[in-house]
């Protein structure tokens, strides 16, 4: 966002904090929700969906009609002569899509899994201008009646917190997914701390920010302080990987430590010097994320 625009719309809740909070409140949730233009790739983006092209190409797709729209999932095979080993459901991060998992789900395919990729609402080929986690939530537990049940679950960024709010069924009138492990690459561990870094970016005001929370309870059926990672994980007996970078500069170092304060059943691997981004493609990292569902001696392969 430019900087001008930065300045304009801090000021403007500022302002509306003290005249109209709940107003402010449900238009911060809004601009929260809104996804960036699928169509509006910068120029890297656009050369990394190009190179994927053929990748693509190898995956049957399909649309999926849910409660709020219509998603898109990419189903890749097991690379030819491997036994199959069950299904991985992988889910992207916030401005993602399934070209930039690339390195995972090849890794996944390569070790005889059948790999099921999320567009995730407002992004790659699915549809609408919208994201949420309630509405992330139900994308995932519709591929989950389709291609369920899942040997496991891998989510980068956003999509980490999609993936374990889905599995521990942390929405109201939506069903846990049935997986058997997770995987959490880069994942932020709290929405109420997302949300809090949003509110100081945007100078949302307190009063303001209890009518976002507000919104939340509305659509989620559940307090916004319930989606907490670490307290939702040791509410279930999940194993869980949890990968990040201590340099990571878009979801601290601290929501991994969070993870892994859930419970003995929560592994920790440090991706050292990684970032955010450069993590994916990394061949170390995708070995761990592999090798903890395909071996389940996965003690062995951390340190």
């Amino acid at each position: 966002m430019a900087s001008f625009g930065l300045k304009v719309i801090r000021g403007v809740f500022g302002a509306a904090e003290h005249v109209a909070p709940r107003l402010t409140g449900r238009a911060a949730f809004e601009l929260f929700c809104r996804t960036p233009n699928v169509k509006a790739l910068s120029d890297g983006e656009r050369r990394a969906v190009d190179r994927a092209a053929d990748f693509m190409a190898e995956a049957r797709h399909h649309r999926l009609k849910t409660k709020t729209g219509c998603v898109m999932v990419h189903e890749f095979r097991p690379e030819p002569g491997r036994t199959a080993a069950g299904t991985i459901l992988v889910i992207h991060g916030w401005r993602s899509r399934t070209e930039y998992m690339r390195a995972l789900i090849e890794g996944y395919r390569t070790a005889g899994y059948r790999v099921v990729s999320l567009d995730l609402p407002g992004h790659g080929h699915s549809l609408g201008r919208r994201l949420t986690m309630v509405n992330a939530v139900d994308a995932a537990s519709h591929a989950g009646e389709w291609f369920g049940p899942f040997a496991a679950v891998v989510g980068h960024s956003f999509g980490g917190a999609v993936a374990a709010n889905a599995l521990v069924g942390s929405v109201k009138d939506i069903p846990p997914l049935a997986a058997e492990r997770l995987v959490l690459i880069a994942a932020p561990s709290s929405l109420p701390a997302i949300f809090a870094d949003f509110s100081r970016m945007l100078n949302v005001g307190p009063r303001s920010q209890v009518a976002m929370a507000d919104r939340v309870e509305r659509l989620a059926g559940r307090p916004l302080k319930e989606f907490v990672g670490d307290r939702q994980l040791a509410r279930t007996l999940v194993p869980t990987l949890v990968i990040h970078a201590p340099d990571d500069r878009e979801v601290s170092a601290e929501h991994a430590r969070n993870y892994a304060a859930a419970g003995d059943h929560v592994r920790l691997y440090w991706a050292d010097g990684l970032g955010h981004r450069r993590i994916l493609a990394d061949k170390s990292v995708v070995g761990h994320a592999v090798g903890f569902v395909a071996d389940h001696r996965e003690p062995a392969l951390l340190h």
